[in-house]
């Protein structure tokens, strides 16, 4: 049952949520390379995930009546940590959840504006759930859809999705009165950022957060597009309009350039100036490496900076590629850096990656996803409700004494849970506590255990038995010791 390939490991660990034995030994087989391009090239497997909820032989969802993620959230919460334990995509879901945190948005404010139905459909609604006059996608589909896709195409979606017209408050951007919100937040979180590095000075200037809400002024939220104004209406929906009359005309110059050349100010007209804005933020020469370096954190390690050879390598490849993601994540996945063997479990485990990474490991018989839901906001994450525009706080902030003790708890739940299952796949290895030690640790896949905390696990198995490998021992000792290393600090990093 060992794990035959530590790269296939970290690679799924890294671009997806693990993978059981099986899944390791089945990506080993063809390869690292190919692998790799199984997890990029991933429209050539099925994406037939939805089709599968409430279907036996995968983890449960708790409905409430209809099972609506396209208008409950906590559906549509069930319904995400479903896909991302099941799916045949890994990377997508993986992307999608990057961007989440990347164009971080709260469904809690614009259910404050809009009520939960609403909200959820903002947020969350997909085909897989939609009728005939179905909603526009919610944020999450789109960037589930566009989660390998152009960079810039990712960016003018966004600046015109109806969550983010709510959450940053384009909806109020007019002529007269601009709103700056999302003409900050464009250039300080979503492209180039403050400032290339502490001593340098900025990237962009207050004159030029003026000059950006001016350019949106009309990208504005259309009201009832697709029905009536009542909430409990099913084709009602709320979708990205142009207002060409609440647009401001004068002129708009800023303090970098707009165009190739060096125009620094926007000679187009309407709505055009916007789409030209963000090519430009696009182009900006910090935008490739704060990117290359944010996703340097996200898949090859928090534990140090991003190399200066690994930010060139990455950012060249967006700016020479048209800020085609697919061919950055492929060049990330294939560097030095993300393969050296220094750099394994050097990421702490985001609440939803050790979630997810448990059930896949652990097993799901007769568990719902629904059971993770509070956990995981004891532990500091709540999917679609980012905490503000920064996204979460990442890295060792997941583990306050708090935290620690909801994955504690998670671990304790799910492998009681899962006790009698988790029994059964022990036996074959039942004949000494060594053997049943070894197997669980091959079933699971934590950082290497130093020998004080692994002879502490073996200890666990020993304690109180003149060890038989009778059912009731491993009843007993299977399910403890799996709580035991799930609950681990070597199985809080990825």
């Amino acid at each position: 049952m060992a794990r035959r390939d530590d790269r296939i490991e970290h690679l799924l660990r890294r671009a997806g949520f693990g993978g059981s034995p099986d899944e390791v030994a089945e990506l080993a087989q063809i390869g690292y390379q190919a692998a790799v391009d199984l997890l990029v090239f991933f429209e050539q497997a099925p994406d037939d995930i939805d089709a599968r909820i409430g279907v036996p032989g995968h983890v449960g969802v708790t409905t409430r009546g209809q099972f609506s993620p396209d208008t409950s959230i906590t559906d549509a919460r069930q319904r995400w940590l479903f896909r991302m334990v099941h799916t045949r995509r890994p990377l997508q879901e993986k992307m999608a959840l990057f961007w989440h945190h990347h164009f971080a948005t709260a469904y809690s404010k614009i259910s404050d504006t809009y009520g939960g139905t609403l909200a959820t459909r903002m947020m969350a609604a997909s085909g897989a759930y939609n009728g005939p006059k179905s909603s526009p996608s919610g944020q999450i589909e789109r960037f589930r859809l566009n989660a390998l896709g152009n960079f810039y195409d990712l960016l003018v979606a966004v600046a015109r999705d109806p969550a983010m017209l709510v959450w940053l408050d384009g909806r109020l951007n007019v002529r007269g009165t601009p709103q700056e919100n999302f003409a900050r937040e464009v250039m300080e979180l979503f492209t180039m950022g403050i400032r290339p590095s502490d001593n340098a000075p900025n990237n962009y200037t207050e004159d030029d957060v003026k000059a950006a809400a001016r350019v949106f002024t009309g990208w504005n939220l259309s009201v009832g597009a697709r029905g009536t104004n009542n909430v409990n209406d099913p084709t009602l929906a709320y979708d990205y309009l142009y207002r060409a009359d609440r647009h401001d005309t004068g002129t708009k110059t800023f303090s970098f350039d707009i165009y190739p050349g060096g125009g620094r100010t926007i000679t187009s007209s309407g709505e055009q100036e916007g789409l030209d804005f963000l090519l430009a933020c696009c182009r900006h020469p910090q935008t490739g490496p704060r990117l290359a370096r944010k996703l340097y954190g996200f898949f090859v390690s928090e534990l140090q900076p991003a190399p200066q050879a690994f930010v060139d390598r990455i950012a060249g490849t967006f700016y020479s590629t048209n800020f085609d993601m697919r061919r950055v994540v492929l060049q990330v996945l294939l560097s030095p850096e993300f393969q050296d063997e220094s750099n394994y479990y050097t990421r702490y485990a985001w609440p939803v990656e050790f979630v997810v990474k448990s059930i896949k490991e652990t097993g799901w018989t007769g568990f719902s996803v629904d059971s993770a839901l509070s956990p995981m906001l004891a532990m500091g994450q709540t999917l679609f409700e980012p905490p503000d525009v920064n996204g979460w706080e990442t890295g060792p902030g997941w583990f306050s004494t708090g935290g620690m003790l909801a994955r504690m708890n998670f671990a304790a739940t799910l492998t009681q849970n899962q006790r009698f299952n988790l029994r059964e796949a022990a036996r074959a290895s039942k004949g000494s506590p060594e053997s049943v030690l070894s197997y669980t640790l091959d079933r699971l896949s934590p950082m290497p255990f130093d020998s004080p905390p692994y002879n502490e696990l073996l200890g666990y198995l020993r304690a109180g038995t003149n060890w038989t490998g009778s059912d009731a021992e491993l009843l007993a000792k299977a399910p403890g010791v799996t709580h035991l290393v799930l609950a681990s600090p070597e199985y809080q990093f990825v």
